[in-house]
């Protein structure tokens, strides 16, 4: 079997961020932690994460071949076509063009932003914004508060309002400037570029984005009390200019959620498991994500496109072109293009569940 067709699994990076939180990712491994400045696990990650004062730790976030120290980048590089597909290199070169994290927040995140394609062009020089989704795994009740998250400008807020409260620190009154929505396992909400938002302590969510870490943060204190560096506000484009990143469309409570709240899609349903559309490129271009449960086998037939895959629960085998390997919990894997058919086994009492994720549309889906 060539490289083409075989899974490649990958080790699991976590980042360093200002905000506090881990303790699931900790659980998802069996192992011991509590929360702390690395609640983020990066999946098929071919970019290194932007923290100031870190800049000597090369590469934060980024994947590698498990047990080897080359990276997923390296290794794509050197076999582009292969892995990725020529129509996607053909549209976006040797990287995949996504990013995909595991986010545990054990505080609410700072208020913040992601520039849009155009603005990340013109500002960073960088082809892709961030445009995200998040997905709900699950939550946890923390100071006596439910998970939520806060989404886009209410309809009074203006730009000057914006850098009036911004000025004056009044977290309060910025928060109030953003819809607030309880939230719970299963939900699903895509986050375009350009538009503010939070996500609430005790959110425990896998996020696929396009492959930047460019994030505008308004807040110069987080809520545990850590002082945010200038730079990790600005991202170099100086306090005048990063307000150039936020769309000031004002929109109801009603029309965020009708625009941003995406309703999941069955579309693969057999005795063994079952397939189902999270967000797809109907919703973006930019990504795709499904979830797929197994409980006795279940086989699909692909597209030339690659893939990411990890493994949220269960244990069992994979089979890629007479190949089985065994798969459980906590494992991540780069499936590439050349893989045209993946059957899964799950073990007895051990369903699977598992999340597939895909990069920028660049054939019909």
């Amino acid at each position: 079997m060539t490289y083409e067709q075989r899974p490649i699994k990958l080790d699991n990076p976590r980042a360093w961020r200002t905000y506090l939180g881990g303790k699931a990712l900790s659980a998802l491994h069996n192992e011991a932690g509590e929360d702390g400045h690395f609640p983020e696990e990066w999946i098929i990650s071919t970019v290194a994460a932007r923290n100031a004062g870190r800049e000597d730790v090369a590469g934060e976030g980024m994947s590698h071949l498990f047990n080897t120290g080359e990276t997923l980048k390296a290794w794509l590089e050197r076999n582009a076509v292969g892995a990725l597909g020529a129509l996607h290199v053909a549209a976006h070169g040797a990287q995949p063009g996504v990013l995909v994290k595991l986010i545990d927040a054990a505080e609410r995140l700072t208020i913040q932003v992601h520039p849009d394609r155009d603005q990340a062009n013109k500002l960073f020089q960088s082809a892709y914004g961030k445009t995200e989704c998040w997905h709900i795994l699950d939550g946890r009740e923390l100071a006596a508060e439910s998970p939520c998250i806060y989404l886009g400008f209410t309809q009074d807020t203006t730009e000057a309002k914006w850098r009036s409260l911004f000025a004056a620190q009044d977290i309060p009154g910025m928060l109030a400037c953003l819809h607030r929505f309880p939230v719970k396992a299963g939900d699903t909400i895509l986050i375009e570029g350009g538009v503010p938002h939070a996500i609430g302590a005790g959110c425990f969510l896998a996020e696929i984005q396009e492959p930047t870490d460019y994030t505008i943060r308004v807040e110069r204190t987080t809520p545990s009390g850590l002082s945010v560096a200038d730079g990790m506000c600005h991202q170099g484009l100086g306090f005048e200019r990063m307000f150039q990143c936020f769309h000031y469309e004002p929109q109801s409570r009603a029309q965020i959620a009708a625009r941003y709240f995406v309703k999941p899609r069955l579309l693969v349903s057999e005795e063994g498991g079952q397939v189902t559309a999270l967000i797809g490129y109907g919703h973006t271009q930019m990504f795709a994500m499904n979830r797929i449960q197994v409980w006795d086998t279940l086989t699909l037939s692909c597209k030339p496109q690659f893939s990411g895959l990890y493994i949220l629960s269960g244990e069992g085998e994979m089979t890629c072109a007479g190949e089985t390997m065994r798969i459980r919990q906590a494992e991540q894997y780069f499936m590439p293009a050349g893989i045209d058919r993946i059957s899964f086994l799950a073990a007895h009492g051990k369903p699977l569940v598992m999340l597939q994720c895909f990069g920028p549309q660049c054939m019909d889906a």
